[in-house]
C-alpha cells in the first residue's frame, strides 16, 4: 500500500502484514494529470495523479490534510482506484485525538473486512522503530512543504554537508507503545503520538516547529515550496527575518524541468555558508602564475586570463552553441592566442556558468553568482548589489562590506527580463542589438508594455507596431517592462547602494538607463561587463 503523509498509520497496516511505500513522485511533466484535475491545484497532487494512472496497481492511504489532496482522493476514486481516506484534524487537543481515534478503529474495521483478516497486535508493536538519532556536527536542513525524491537527491549530491529532510514527509517520529490489550486505548495513546509529532504547516498550532530551527549545528536551511500550495509562504516569510543563518528558498512544480537553475542556486547557496564544495578536480600543472576562468553561459562562452598579480591579460567571448565543451576550449584557446601564452602556462582554471559541471578542462567549478559577486568587488568594492540579465536568467545579488554574498534572488523559468527576451524583441521590432540599446532613448510617449510574459509581449508588441505606434517609444515601453521586472525581482532581498550592472544586457544602455530611473540611483557598469563571470572565475582560481 502507498502513503502520502507522515500522519499515516504505517505501524497499523504492518498488524495486517502491509508493507507501506511512501509515494513521493517526481513527474515529467503535468499534461497527462491536466486532463483529470484543474491545472490550479497543488503540483503534488498533479505528479500523484500522473503516477497512479501510470502504475495504480496498489492501493493508497491519504489524510485529507488539505483540498488538494481531498478533491485528489476523488479524482483517483472516480479513475477506479482503492483509495482510503483518513479524515486528518486540524488541532492535537482532547477532541482531536479522540477524532483521529476513531478514524484508525474505522480503519482497522474496514481492512479486516477488505482482508478477511484480523489486527496483529504484536506485529503492529514490531513495526516501531526507534527515534532516530539526532546528526551529529554541522548540517543543512531542508524545511517547508514535500520535497519531490528527485529533488532530494539533487540536494544531497551537491551539498558539502550532510542534509536533514524536515520538510512534511520527512521527520515523521512515533516512539514505541506501551503494552495494552485493549484496542481501544491503543488506538488512543497511537493517535496522540501521530498527532503530537512535530506538526506540518496546516496544522492550526504550529509553535512546536520551533524546534526545527534551534540546533545549534544547523548552519542553513533550504526552504521548500510547491506551487499553488499556500502553507509554507508565510512560515518562510518569518524565518528569514528571524533567522541569522544563511536560507534559500526553492519553489518547485515537482517536476525537474528547471534542474540545471536549481542546481545554481544550490551551488550559490553552499558557497555562502563556508564550507569547502564536493569537487572533481582535475590535475593541474603550475608552472606558471597565469590563472583562467570560463563562464558557461546560456548564449555566450566567455573566457579571461589574468597574471599571478590578478591584472586581466586577455578575454575572449565565443557563442556556446550546442556543445559547451567544445566551446569552452575555444574560448580559452583564443584567450590565450591573444595573450600570446599556451595551455602549460595556466596554473588553474575555474569553470562557472550553466554548462560548468561539463567543462573537463576545468580544475573546479563555482556558480556564476558567487563569481560575478567576486568581479564586482574587485572591479569596485563600494558596490553591495549586483543586477546581472544574462541570456536565460535574471539575479540580483547582494555584498557585505568584505565582498562576500549575503544574499540573492534569481527569477522563474520564465524568459521576460532576459537576453531572451530582448532578442524576441528585437526580431518583432526587425531592430540590431546595437539598435535596441539606443533606439529607446529618444522617446516621446511613454508606453506600457503590460504583460510580464514573453510571447504575450510579444504578440503585445506586434499590435503596437500595427497601431502605428514610433519604433522609439516601443523600445522604451519594452526597456521600463524589462525594469520593471528586475525592480520586483530585487525587491524580493534588500536593495542597497552602491548598484553595478553585469552580464552582456548591461551594454543595453536604454535597460541600463530605465532601471536608473526606477531605482532611483546610479548604476556602475563595468567597460566589459559581460566577462565578469568569467573573471570572477578567474580570481577564484587565483586564490585557490
Amino acid at each position: 500500500m502507498k502513503y502520502i503523509c507522515k500522519y499515516t498509520p504505517v505501524e497499523l497496516l504492518a498488524g495486517f502484514d502491509i508493507k507501506a511505500e511512501l509515494l513521493n513522485p517526481t513527474a515529467e511533466n503535468h499534461e497527462l494529470s491536466s486532463q483529470h484535475i484543474h491545472s490550479n491545484v497543488c503540483s503534488f497532487s498533479h505528479s500523484l495523479v500522473r503516477e497512479r494512472l501510470k502504475n495504480c496497481s496498489d492501493p493508497i492511504i491519504i489524510t485529507s490534510c488539505c483540498d488538494s489532496i481531498e478533491r485528489t482522493g476523488d479524482v483517483l476514486k472516480n479513475l477506479g482506484q482503492e483509495v482510503y481516506v483518513l479524515n486528518l484534524p486540524h488541532h492535537c487537543d482532547c477532541c482531536a485525538k479522540l477524532l483521529y481515534q476513531k478514524e484508525l478503529l474505522k480503519l482497522i474495521d474496514s481492512l479486516s473486512k477488505t482482508l478477511n483478516k484480523s489486527f496483529d497486535l504484536k506485529k503492529f508493536y514490531n513495526a516501531f522503530d526507534s527515534c532516530p538519532e539526532d546528526m551529529t556536527g554541522q548540517y543543512v536542513a531542508v524545511m517547508g512543504a514535500r520535497v519531490g525524491s528527485d529533488l532530494l537527491s539533487l540536494i544531497k549530491s551537491e551539498s558539502p554537508l550532510p542534509i536533514r529532510n524536515n520538510t512534511c514527509i520527512g521527520n515523521r517520529s512515533v516512539a514505541k507503545p506501551p503494552e495494552s490489550s485493549d484496542l481501544e486505548e491503543l488506538m488512543t495513546w497511537y493517535s496522540d503520538a501521530l498527532l503530537s509529532q512535530i506538526p506540518c504547516s496546516r496544522m492550526c498550532d504550529i509553535s512546536k516547529r520551533r524546534d526545527l530551527t534551534e540546533d545549534p549545528n544547523l548552519c542553513g536551511i533550504i526552504y521548500n515550496t510547491v506551487n499553488f500550495c499556500d502553507f509554507y509562504t508565510l512560515e518562510y516569510s518569518k524565518l528569514k527575518s528571524a533567522l541569522k543563518i544563511p536560507i534559500l528558498k526553492i519553489e518547485t512544480d515537482y517536476t525537474m524541468l528547471a534542474t540545471e537553475q536549481i542546481r545554481t542556486r544550490l551551488g550559490a547557496f553552499y558557497e555562502t555558508l563556508g564550507v569547502e564544495p564536493k569537487q572533481n578536480k582535475t590535475k593541474a600543472a603550475p608552472t606558471h602564475t597565469y590563472y583562467a576562468g570560463i563562464d558557461s553561459g546560456s548564449t555566450s562562452t566567455n573566457a579571461v586570463i589574468i597574471d599571478g598579480k590578478k591584472n586581466i591579460v586577455s578575454f575572449a567571448t565565443v557563442s556556446t552553441g550546442v556543445k559547451v565543451a567544445e566551446s569552452a576550449r575555444k574560448a580559452l584557446d583564443e584567450a590565450l592566442q591573444k595573450a600570446g601564452l599556451e595551455m602549460k602556462h595556466i596554473s588553474k582554471i575555474v569553470a562557472t556558468g550553466y554548462g560548468r559541471e561539463r567543462i573537463s578542462i576545468k580544475t573546479r567549478d563555482v556558480t556564476e553568482i558567487t563569481c560575478h559577486a567576486k568581479a564586482a568587488y574587485f572591479l569596485n568594492p563600494s558596490v553591495r548589489t549586483i543586477i546581472d540579465i544574462g541570456g536565460q536568467d535574471s539575479k540580483v545579488i547582494r555584498l557585505d562590506e568584505n565582498g562576500n554574498v549575503i544574499d540573492f534572488v534569481m527569477n522563474d523559468k520564465c524568459a521576460a527580463g532576459t537576453g531572451r527576451f530582448i532578442e524576441m524583441m528585437a526580431q518583432s521590432l526587425q531592430l540590431s542589438l546595437e539598435e535596441m540599446s539606443t533606439y529607446g532613448l529618444k522617446w516621446n510617449e511613454d508606453i506600457a508594455i503590460s504583460s510580464m510574459c514573453s510571447v504575450f509581449a510579444q504578440s503585445e508588441v506586434v499590435s503596437l507596431i500595427a497601431s502605428d505606434k514610433k519604433l522609439e517609444d516601443i523600445v522604451h515601453g519594452i526597456n521600463s517592462s524589462i525594469a520593471s521586472k528586475v525592480i520586483a525581482l530585487a525587491k524580493r532581498g534588500k536593495l542597497e547602494r552602491e548598484f553595478m550592472m553585469t552580464g552582456g544586457v548591461a551594454r543595453n544602455i536604454g535597460i541600463v538607463r530605465a532601471l536608473e530611473e526606477k531605482l532611483d540611483a546610479a548604476i556602475i557598469v563595468p567597460s566589459e561587463p559581460d566577462i565578469c563571470g568569467a573573471l570572477g572565475a578567474a580570481l577564484i582560481a587565483s586564490e585557490s
